[in-house]
């Protein structure tokens, strides 16, 4: 398995009550260049607006989502991410931010020293179109003790 030191979230840039599958991701990613072995979603979970999580590409393979730190990290992207004029907006659903929540729960068991945040932490993106460091601080490995 990889060294997994991020945990990105990501929206698919998609307006507001439009649905999308791993499927439609897949195909846009393969217009794009992305994947190998017929894999080529660069996130490695989707999240569909009714709170169901899909797998996209293998843990185990280094994902397509984030220049210079697919390496590292797993990609998570949730349907959605524009208001119905196309503009950027925080337009997930009960179903999804509980989703997410549990994804990122049970990722940090696995991967507990990874830092989860938004991919607008490395681009100058708006995705994922809400605060993802702040909303998942709880959740964030504890910071070393001071002196130490």
């Amino acid at each position: 398995m990889r060294k997994i030191t991020l945990l990105i979230l990501h929206c698919s840039a998609t307006r507001e009550g439009e649905d999308y599958t791993v499927e439609d991701i897949d195909r846009w990613h393969a217009r794009r260049g992305f994947g190998k072995r017929g894999i080529h979603i660069g996130y490695h979970y989707v999240v569909y607006r009714d709170g169901s999580l899909h797998t996209g590409r293998p843990l185990e393979d280094e994902g397509a989502h984030t220049l210079h730190h697919n390496a590292h990290s797993i990609g998570i992207c949730y349907i959605g991410g524009l208001d119905r004029n196309g503009r950027p907006a925080d337009t997930r659903t009960p179903a999804q931010k509980a989703a997410l929540l549990q994804l990122l729960s049970d990722l940090k068991k696995r991967f507990p020293h990874a830092i989860i945040c938004g991919h607008n932490t490395f681009s100058d993106k708006d995705c994922p179109c809400f605060d993802a460091v702040g909303e998942y601080r709880r959740l964030q490995p504890d910071p070393p003790p001071a002196g130490g």
